[in-house]
């Protein structure tokens, strides 16, 4: 009797487990290409350049989006400090959000970059781009954010 409570109970629970790991989901998007990061964030006239409103030190970070070697890059820069990290890779879409999800490898640190920032990325990581309205980006890692607004050049 307690071998059949015990079969009853293990398929209990593995008919509740079934559905919630066959759950479908869209296949995630990701790009590597401006032409189509343009694309995929439905927006011709996005920014590839965006400058920090929400420093604490006087001093903006400065986020640029290009393309080098068939990858996108995208490049922090301290101003009047110099280079704080720049990353190649791929960009994701993730639900509304972009991510710039990148290995130990693909991350390049500058003369700017803290050691708490090469600590907390230096085996990879990812930065949230979440964009608010129109003429604002929010930029985030593990332990910091910003708030940026699109500049020309």
């Amino acid at each position: 009797m307690t071998r059949s409570i015990y079969r009853i109970c293990l398929c209990f629970f593995i008919s509740l487990w079934l559905p919630l790991s066959s759950h479908a989901q869209a296949p995630e998007k990701c790009v590597s290409t401006l032409a189509d990061l343009k694309l995929l964030l439905d927006d011709p006239s996005f920014s590839l350049n965006w400058e920090e409103t929400t420093m604490d030190d006087g001093k903006p970070l400065m986020v640029s989006i290009s393309e080098k070697n068939g990858a996108l890059s995208v490049a922090f820069v301290k101003r009047t400090k110099g280079l704080w990290a720049d990353i190649s890779g791929e960009i994701c879409q993730a639900d509304k959000d972009m991510e710039i999800r990148f290995t130990a490898e693909q991350i390049h640190f500058g003369p700017a970059a803290s050691w708490v920032l090469r600590y907390v990325l230096g085996n990879g990581g990812k930065f949230t781009l979440t964009r608010i309205g129109a003429k604002q980006l929010r930029v985030a890692t593990t332990g910091w954010s910003g708030i940026f607004v699109p500049v020309e050049k």
